[in-house]
């Protein structure tokens, strides 16, 4: 039997810096990029540009995204379950986003040194990796 699926649209966000977005939700302690669940009707950008707004402020409109693919890796904060996220590119400036709603913190990190966060599986698995790749 397999895991049940978390179906999810997340952004994969940088600053100038080539520095990576990470936000932690309240009650949790893992980081992951900032994103949400896919509402019935929603497609995952307008889900994506919801959730950033709601959760960071951001009120992007949808040329600010580039679609980079669907990623599948272990929940973070639903044990036995599998995210399945839709994820976009976006640059913003770092100043920007400010933590609200579910976020308890927002933090930019350095891809290829996170520092002594705990992030989630489908950010150091699948999406952290593609921003080292980058020259």
């Amino acid at each position: 039997m397999s895991a049940p699926v978390i179906h999810v649209a997340a952004a994969l966000t940088v600053d100038a810096d080539g520095r990576a977005l990470m936000v932690r939700k309240h009650g949790t302690t893992v980081f992951m990029q900032p994103g949400g669940k896919i509402e019935p009707g929603e497609s995952p950008l307008e889900t994506l540009r919801r959730e950033l707004d709601e959760e960071l402020g951001l009120v992007l409109g949808p040329e600010a995204f580039t679609w980079l693919g669907t990623f599948e890796e272990d929940a973070a904060n639903e044990p036995g379950h599998r995210v399945v996220a839709e994820v976009y590119t976006l640059t913003v400036d770092a100043a920007l986003p400010l933590a609200a709603a579910e976020i308890a913190e927002s933090r930019w990190v350095d891809p290829h040194d996170v520092g002594d966060i705990e992030v989630a599986p489908l950010s150091s698995a699948a999406l952290l990796p593609i921003l080292r790749r980058r020259p």
